[in-house]
């Protein structure tokens, strides 16, 4: 039954939901947090496992999301109020959309995270987070006119289709190919898009594509509006992942498909640019996430020691066992704080500071993000013995968690990628401050 009493399990909230003094979060925040958790309890996570189960989130949950602006919250803040208010969305259960901010955001990313499995949630949430943001920000208006009120009021699903079979975090490689027809008039698209999450739904995608000759890298690539569902030359197959089994993992080919000149979002040859830059929100939406699915595994994992018992003894009495409890959650408690901190930044910068001074660490962030939770379900896992690698009884939350895991690591850039792009960023800030401290002395 939902509850907006703490769960008094050591790590299952984080501090502010525990009664503990935070300087983020203000009254509107605290109230948007009950009101989000008691809908999305009642709307998605108290059938989370079901749906998970049966490998499908029903329409009619979708449906009800967008009916009450709950797909809203997907997108970067600020939101597009003007076009918000257009449509008749003033607020978010009782939230202004535009006294809406990146806490708000952590807020409903948290709780829609709080079933403890990330397909049910990605399955409602992807391609509003993902698919939309680069048209709100760089589609002309006449795209705009033609496609956003109906992606934003939920009439119309989106998706982002970056990653191919041979080009996952190596954007800049990928090989899908939109020719100019000889009249000028169209893109013809030919190539292949794989692991497309929320693809298989869509009405639509932001689809990246080679506009530019074949080694022209990231300087020749475009961002597209592509029509999917039952559009001529399109097809789609789901594809099974482990974890993340209602996310509508999708497989999609593309044979001489034709799309208006018009439905080239900003300009041609910019597309590395609009990728990069919507990267951040989804880096740090999976951050999110990912540091929830820990607190339950981990939050879990405490539960049941504290009941099982082995040798005549409750499991927790054993130093070995309170010792992986605490190097779990000491990892655990550090990735949320720093989460949180960024949620903050995010509300004081202006998205071009922000994507300068927290793009790198946002990468590393999300990395982390990947690596606390698997140290936090392989703990649960290890400590649930076989009853964590079972798919039904006491430890079938454990072992979906344990799934879901490289569903972290890799979409949104996979790990190792991204420690490094942190650090070459890190290198490019810290170039730019000495400069200006050179010419500061020299004034």
């Amino acid at each position: 039954m939902a509850t907006n009493s703490p769960n008094p399990l050591p790590f299952a909230e984080p501090p502010y939901l525990r009664g503990l003094p935070s300087p983020y979060y203000t009254a509107s925040h605290l109230a948007f947090q009950k009101k989000a958790r008691a809908f999305i309890y009642e709307n998605l996570s108290r059938h989370a496992l079901d749906y998970e189960r049966d490998g499908i989130v029903p329409q009619h949950v979708f449906d009800t999301f967008a009916k009450n602006n709950m797909l809203i919250p997907n997108l970067p803040s600020p939101l597009p109020v003007q076009w918000l208010k257009r449509l008749g969305i003033h607020d978010i259960l009782g939230v202004k959309v535009e006294e809406w901010d990146y806490l708000h955001t952590g807020i409903y990313l948290d709780e829609m995270g709080r079933s403890g499995i990330a397909g049910p949630s990605a399955s409602l949430t992807a391609g509003m987070a993902y698919g939309i943001p680069p048209l709100v920000k760089y589609a002309s208006p006449e795209l705009q006119e033609r496609v956003l009120p109906d992606l934003l009021t939920g009439k119309a699903r989106s998706c982002i289709a970056i990653t191919e079979p041979d080009a996952g975090s190596d954007v800049a490689n990928i090989t899908t190919v939109a020719e100019k027809s000889p009249d000028g008039k169209e893109y013809i698209i030919n190539g292949t898009k794989k692991w497309i999450t929320n693809g298989i739904w869509a009405e639509y995608s932001t689809m990246a594509v080679r506009t530019g000759s074949p080694g022209s890298g990231a300087a020749g690539l475009s961002l597209l509006v592509v029509p999917l569902k039952n559009y001529p030359g399109v097809s789609m197959r789901p594809i099974k992942v482990c974890g993340t089994e209602t996310s509508g993992t999708t497989y999609i080919e593309l044979d001489d498909v034709r799309v208006p000149v018009s439905n080239l979002v900003g300009t041609e040859g910019a597309g590395m640019k609009y990728i990069m830059t919507n990267f951040n929100h989804e880096r740090l939406s999976i951050a999110v996430g990912a540091t929830r699915q820990a607190r339950v595994a981990l939050s879990t994992a405490f539960d049941y020691v504290l009941k099982r018992e082995a040798f005549s003894k409750p499991l927790i009495t054993q130093p070995v066992v309170r010792h992986r409890l605490a190097k779990a959650g000491a990892e655990l408690e550090s990735l949320s704080a720093w989460i949180e901190q960024f949620l903050f930044q995010m509300t004081k910068l202006k998205k071009e500071d922000a994507d300068r001074e927290l793009g790198g660490l946002t990468a590393m962030a999300k990395a982390k993000a990947g690596m606390v939770l698997n140290e936090c379900s392989q703990t649960a896992m290890l400590l649930f013995g076989g009853n964590g690698l079972t798919r039904t009884g006491q430890g079938e939350l454990i072992e979906r968690i344990y799934r879901d895991v490289p569903t972290s690591r890799i979409p949104g850039g996979s790990e190792d990628v991204l420690l490094d792009l942190a650090v070459r960023q890190l290198v490019k800030i810290y170039e730019a401050g000495r400069k200006r401290l050179e010419r500061d002395a020299h004034i």
